[in-house]
């Protein structure tokens, strides 16, 4: 697994050309294969997290744990687009290991 930091041009190069759409996003998850072990990227766009951070009133820190732990699951094959059910249990678990490392709940009113 590789866990990419990258600047928005290049967030929103693979964003355009994985997801088919033309502006950086947060994060992005790519699944080489799962077994016999689990094998991927996660990339973060920085500026985006850090305007993304400002704009929602969050610590940039909780926000980039947030999206880090996000990615991983997706990793793992969770999707949030999948159905409102499927994102309410990837949320529920987001929120589980956020609070073990110590962050609040990312999802709560500000």
């Amino acid at each position: 697994m590789t866990i990419r930091y990258v600047g928005a041009a290049e967030g929103r190069r693979l964003n355009r050309s994985y997801r088919r759409r033309d502006y950086a996003t947060n994060v992005l998850t790519f699944i080489y294969e799962r077994r016999p072990r689990l094998a991927g990227d996660v990339v973060i766009c920085a500026p985006v997290v850090a305007r993304e951070a400002r704009e929602q009133g969050k610590e940039i820190d909780a926000h980039h744990a947030h999206l880090l732990v996000h990615g991983l699951l997706h990793l793992q094959g969770m999707d949030h687009e999948a159905s409102r059910a499927a994102a309410e249990r990837m949320e529920r678990r987001e929120r589980a290991i956020l609070g073990r490392l110590g962050f609040a709940n990312p999802y709560a009113a500000i």
